[in-house]
């Protein structure tokens, strides 16, 4: 039976480090989505008093 290996610290660092970068990015595109979505609510409804 094999022993489970254990990651060298680099690759550990290194997982940590994209999962970090990969919250940041996932938060960041959420945040332009709601955005995106504010904006827009708020054209259609000028829109809709134009009219």
């Amino acid at each position: 039976m094999k022993t489970p290996r254990q990651e060298p610290p680099r690759a550990a660092d290194r997982k940590d480090r994209l999962k970090a970068a990969l919250k940041a990015n996932i938060a960041r595109r959420k945040a332009q989505a709601q955005a995106r979505s504010a904006k827009g609510e708020g054209a259609d409804h000028t829109e809709q008093e134009k009219e």
